[in-house]
């Protein structure tokens, strides 16, 4: 009779609790964080590098080009193998190119010889033009029995070196390599006339 309702209860009476209201968006405003001086000025160097018209575009293909054609040459120079030509790669092809490098050929005579002939071809003398063909003659002996050394000698020292491993190309490789003058030769030389080789190209 006496007893209270369950509403009356302080157990179980609960106060509504308040709720932070989320603060109210400003008109305009960009909803996300503003960035950082240091990131604004990398997005604006980012937003400069973008080429914006056909000039600019080709002018960053050009530069980039010239980077790629700087590494080949600095490639061809120091012969590093992992920047050269796909003709040029590997310890076989190293290994021909120091070859060839290392010995003193008859072949590389060919440029001056041929130069030689020609100019004595146009004194319009006929004792002058009859010695330059002699001497182109000879110098062209001396070339066919330099490559057939070259190519027995090559083909011997890439079996010691290379047992079992194709040699295909390689004699030609090597021959026109000789025939370009030393100093002309690409990539560039790296031994000396009567260096001695080492055993092992890997």
């Amino acid at each position: 009779m006496f007893r209270r309702s369950k509403s009356d209860s302080p157990s179980t009476t609960s106060e509504p609790v308040p709720q932070t209201a989320a603060a109210p968006e400003r008109p305009g405003a960009k909803g996300r964080p503003t960035p950082t001086r240091k990131e604004a000025e990398a997005a604006a160097r980012a937003k400069a590098k973008v080429p914006r018209t056909r000039k600019e575009l080709a002018a960053a293909q050009r530069a980039a080009r010239a980077e790629s054609g700087q590494g080949g040459r600095g490639a061809t120079k120091s012969g590093d193998d992992r920047q050269l030509p796909a003709r040029d790669r590997g310890p076989m092809r190293r290994f021909v190119r120091d070859f060839v490098d290392a010995r003193f050929s008859f072949m590389e005579l060919m440029l001056p010889v041929m130069l030689v002939t020609l100019i004595l071809g146009w004194s319009g003398k006929p004792y002058l033009v009859s010695t330059g063909n002699t001497l182109l003659f000879g110098a062209l002996m001396l070339i066919v029995l330099d490559a057939f050394f070259l190519r027995f000698r090559l083909r011997r020292e890439l079996a010691a070196r290379f047992p079992g491993e194709s040699t295909k190309g390689t004699t030609y490789y090597a021959i026109m390599r000789a025939l370009q003058i030393r100093f002309m030769r690409l990539p560039k030389t790296q031994v000396k006339i009567g260096q001695t080789l080492p055993e092992r190209y890997r």
